[in-house]
């Protein structure tokens, strides 16, 4: 005759045992779709990556143009913009610089240009140069950037930007 003990003992065991492989099961499945949410997500990532590096490049040519309406539709309504003496602009007093600006620029040229992505928040980071022509002489001027974008009902759209400009030789 068994004991109550050994009967109790024996339905622990099994029962762990169906626990264990049940947890398994799961944690194997999961790590299974694993990689294609990986996959997906990096996809995701690049999409979003693609698309800020393309605005970004639209801006520096809108911006060349004087070309307002186009920096309308990229800047967000909220857009606070920290100018070189640490100054703020609204979107709307940026707008309006670049339409009183001579539009001398010569050239804007992101020198280099990087874009992280953090689910809807990409975070944009550069070195531009913009050849201009002051004085009758040409100067180049060039600023480290950081640009905030979110994505706002599948629109990228920057809502903050800081530039600062290069005084030493260094990148």
């Amino acid at each position: 005759m068994k004991s109550i003990r050994c009967g109790i003992i024996t339905r622990s065991i099994v029962a762990r045992s169906t626990v264990a492989l049940s947890m398994v099961a799961l944690c194997t499945l999961a790590l299974l779709c694993l990689p294609a949410v990986l996959v997906h997500a990096q996809d995701d990532d690049a999409a979003a990556r693609d698309q800020v590096l393309a605005l970004e490049k639209a801006w520096n040519q809108a911006y060349k143009a004087g070309d307002t309406k186009a920096l309308a539709s990229i800047l967000d309504n909220s857009l606070i913009l920290v100018e070189d003496d640490g100054s703020l602009k609204t979107k709307a007093q940026f707008l309006e610089s670049v339409k009183l600006s001579n539009g001398n620029q010569e050239q804007v040229a992101p020198e280099s240009l990087t874009v992280r992505v953090f689910g809807k928040t990409a975070i944009a980071i550069g070195v531009i140069a913009v050849k201009a022509t002051k004085g009758g002489k040409p100067v180049v001027r060039r600023e480290r950037f950081i640009d905030t974008w979110i994505n706002k009902n599948g629109t990228w759209v920057c809502i903050a930007t800081d530039a600062t400009p290069i005084t030493h030789g260094g990148s």
